[in-house]
């Protein structure tokens, strides 16, 4: 099958950490590679940011990635980048006329739009994974939402005329089905995590010392000030948090600040610990040194860190928000507490914390539990089973035009 997917501002040949460079440049350059190993001919279009970048890249498992000119070749907050994705799809038109795809998969709204402007006029499937809504992020973040006006009408719009949607959660579902797109558009297929890479320390155990982790970009949605505010009621706990701009540049970040002036005006400063950006072949062993990982933001599309820590064998506190509703098993991997309550992250993580007996016990389910939904092969079979049924849609649709 040829396989074209449309990723306007996530590359996955990105390096991770930067603002707009996470778990979406992941699951874009994973799922590619799985289906790649698997014979598929997969190209990735993403917008070319660089002037040095070459015109396509090929990567080790044979996808191709094609750097697309649309704006200006530089770097670009992905929320600026709506009034280039007219001419993103009229060169994604130009290419696929010469050679179509079977299947096109757009990922995140922006590249929806220049998926069904390439697709339309040559009669191809796009299917649509959004990532984030529009919708969820207004709600969250009100005035401080950076999105373009026009974001939810054109999702609402994508999700409607889509071949298919492919939701990370069962939150999603929910979300669209409020956006007036029907749950039978759509079908769950979660993200993935490399259980090979996050997986349990080799000794099988670590002494405990009562280390509380948290990880991801440094943006107050993520919460941290929550974990911190539970801190200060579980004792003689240290609270590590990797995650924002390299360990020099943090004294000058305005959330490190704010969460360094919290920390120390509820008297836990001296045990609250900021890494910094911590690089990815770091991050399984921070995972494995820590007694529990805390995941307390305030909303979470899908939260690819739950996964890692139940792949390396790490029980998980974490807010009932998004995606985290379906990974974390509530009282088997970890805990579920509500949104905007630190008191109840303490509760919970002192309870795992004063039961090493619990702690093993959740450790081992939730790498079982990663085992057994979350690896890139069951991701790629979902997502495989996706178009094979939107490309048979097409074949049948076109034989009956043929046959009348």
């Amino acid at each position: 099958m040829r396989i074209a997917m449309v990723s306007e501002h996530a590359s996955p040949l990105a390096a991770l950490g930067g603002p707009d460079a996470g778990g979406q440049n992941v699951y874009v350059a994973r799922l590619s590679e799985e289906l790649a190993r698997r014979g598929h001919e997969v190209t990735v279009h993403t917008r070319r940011d660089s002037p040095e970048l070459p015109d396509q890249v090929t990567m080790p498992s044979g996808a191709v990635v094609e750097h697309v000119p649309a704006g200006p070749p530089e770097p670009l907050p992905k929320d600026e980048l709506f009034t280039h994705m007219p001419a993103f799809g009229a060169h994604l038109d130009r290419t696929w006329g010469d050679q179509p795809p079977d299947v096109v998969h757009a990922h995140f709204w922006m590249s929806g739009m220049a998926s069904q402007a390439g697709a339309h006029a040559h009669g191809i499937p796009v299917v649509q994974t959004f990532h984030a809504l529009g919708t969820v992020k207004r709600r969250y973040q009100g005035s401080k939402d950076t999105s373009p006006y026009e974001r939810v009408g054109i999702e609402r719009r994508i999700g409607r005329t889509c071949s298919r949607v492919v939701a990370t959660c069962t939150d999603e579902v929910y979300e669209l089905a409020e956006m007036g797109i029907p749950p039978y558009r759509t079908t769950v297929v979660p993200c993935g995590v490399d259980v090979e890479y996050f997986r349990p320390a080799r000794n099988g155990s670590r002494e405990p010392g009562r280390r509380l982790l948290a990880v991801g970009r440094l943006v107050p949605r993520k919460g941290y000030d929550q974990a911190i505010r539970a801190l200060g009621r579980v004792p003689d706990a240290e609270l590590v948090i990797a995650g924002g701009p390299e360990p020099k540049l943090l004294d000058s970040d305005p959330e490190a600040e704010r969460l360094t002036r919290l920390a120390d005006r509820l008297g836990v400063g001296d045990r609250v610990h900021l890494l910094g950006g911590v690089p990815h072949e770091r991050m399984p062993q921070l995972i494995r040194e820590a007694d529990l990982v805390l995941c307390t933001p305030q909303y979470e599309p899908f939260g690819i860190v739950p996964v890692e820590a139940m792949a390396c064998g790490v029980p998980v506190v974490a807010t009932a928000v998004g995606g985290q509703t379906d990974t974390v098993a509530d009282r088997v991997t970890g805990r579920l507490v509500p949104p905007g309550q630190p008191e109840a992250v303490a509760e919970a993580a002192n309870e795992l914390l004063d039961s090493p007996r619990l702690l093993r016990a959740y450790g081992q389910a939730g790498r079982e539990r990663a085992l057994s939904r979350y690896t890139w092969e069951r991701v790629a079979d979902g997502v495989e089973q996706v178009y094979t049924r939107v490309t048979a849609s097409r074949h049948e649709l076109s034989t009956a035009t043929e046959v009348a």
